[in-house]
């Protein structure tokens, strides 16, 4: 079995199996650009959801919303930004003035260690510049693959696919790229998204995933992309003046 890592609240690494999802019969590569041309109509823009002004706080976002929501990540990171808006300031502030500010998210120790180490990196090795490098990005503490996509992506224009677990959920049941491993999702849907629609792909779908396409019940009546999913049991329309 696959196992994804997982730091734990003291910064030691668990493993956690990933999550269990039935994979739908692939979609055609004809029906994939219709699946995200539907989704892209609903949402000509999307952009991320977490506060940002720059590369450097996007990255540190990024790295705070790791198994945490981005609704929770934005409650903290006005207060932190302040305190420390850039990579020098933030390196000062160190893990426990960065651990005062983010206590109220999950893994808040770990976290705090990491961007507090990764500060100090971007300022001695990079000039307090988020680098456009994936291998460089990679090498951060606490910035992963996922992690390093996301700032290619908003920050660089690159046409990368952050795979989370609603992007491996949608994945698998919707029918655009099953797989076994969030890697496996994310070559697949890579390799079959259009090149047009690539680049704001992984917003159309993580999206999707949160507000519509559900976890425990997808909201399959009000889906823009209904027609070419591969979900066989699709979830009907509530009754009327039901919750």
């Amino acid at each position: 079995m696959t196992c994804i890592h997982v730091a734990g609240a003291d910064g030691a690494m668990a493993l956690r199996a990933p999550p269990k999802v039935t994979a739908a019969k692939p979609m055609s590569k004809a029906d994939v650009r219709a699946f995200i041309e539907a989704l892209a109509w609903q949402n000509p823009a999307p952009e991320t959801e977490l506060l940002y002004g720059d590369p450097f706080s996007l990255l540190v976002a990024v790295v705070l919303s790791a198994q945490t929501t981005d609704a929770a990540v934005n409650k903290v990171t006005p207060g932190l930004f302040a305190a420390a808006p850039t990579p020098a300031a933030m390196a000062a502030l160190g893990a426990e003035g960065i651990g005062r500010h983010i206590r109220t998210i999950g893994l808040w120790q770990g976290k705090a260690r990491n961007v507090a180490a990764l500060s100090a990196i971007l300022v001695d090795q990079h000039g307090g510049q988020v680098p456009g490098d994936r291998t460089a990005l990679e090498a951060l503490p606490g910035v992963g693959r996922k992690t390093a996509n996301v700032v290619l992506n908003v920050v660089f224009g690159q046409s990368t696919m952050a795979v989370d677990t609603h992007i491996f959920r949608l994945g698998n049941r919707t029918g655009p790229a099953p797989g076994a491993t969030p890697r496996a999702v994310e070559d697949k849907l890579v390799a079959r998204i259009p090149a047009d629609l690539l680049r704001h792909a992984h917003h159309w779908l993580i999206l999707h995933g949160r507000y519509v396409c559900r976890a425990r019940r997808p909201e399959c009546w009000r889906c823009a992309a209904a027609k070419w999913c591969r979900y066989r049991d699709k979830t009907p329309a509530p009754a009327s003046g039901s919750a």
